[in-house]
């Protein structure tokens, strides 16, 4: 009798782990900054970071983590597309200091994106 219930027990959440890991994930991703950007009031340097939020939307607060560390944080607007707008994942624009500034993150070519108002100011 205990068999079956450890493997019941053992089968259920064999089952559930790849639920736990979707949910885990929806709230972040993995982004590839190509060069020096702007973010708020900080300059991220060309590499990878992952982005998290907590918030469901449209207005949300977004973190730029390295290596464990929140180096920069900026709100943002989840935005729902229709069709994909862009066919790139970061998405700049030139500030008049002739700078870059984060204007959009494209979640993987998904329906989703993060539009950042006036450079993630």
């Amino acid at each position: 009798m205990k068999h079956l219930n450890f493997l019941a027990l053992l089968s259920t959440l064999t089952l559930l782990f790849p639920l736990f890991a979707l949910a885990r994930d929806k709230n972040q991703h993995s982004v590839n900054i190509p060069g020096t950007v702007r973010v708020g009031r900080t300059q991220l340097k060309a590499g990878s970071y992952k982005i998290k939020w907590e918030e469901t939307g449209p207005t949300i607060q977004v973190r730029f983590l390295k290596d464990g560390k929140t180096l920069a944080t900026a709100p943002a607007t989840l935005q729902t597309n229709d069709k994909q707008v862009t066919q790139n994942d970061v998405v700049v624009d030139k500030t008049s200091a002739n700078t870059n500034a984060l204007k959009e993150i494209d979640l993987s070519h998904q329906k989703e994106a993060l539009v950042f108002a006036q450079g993630g100011m």
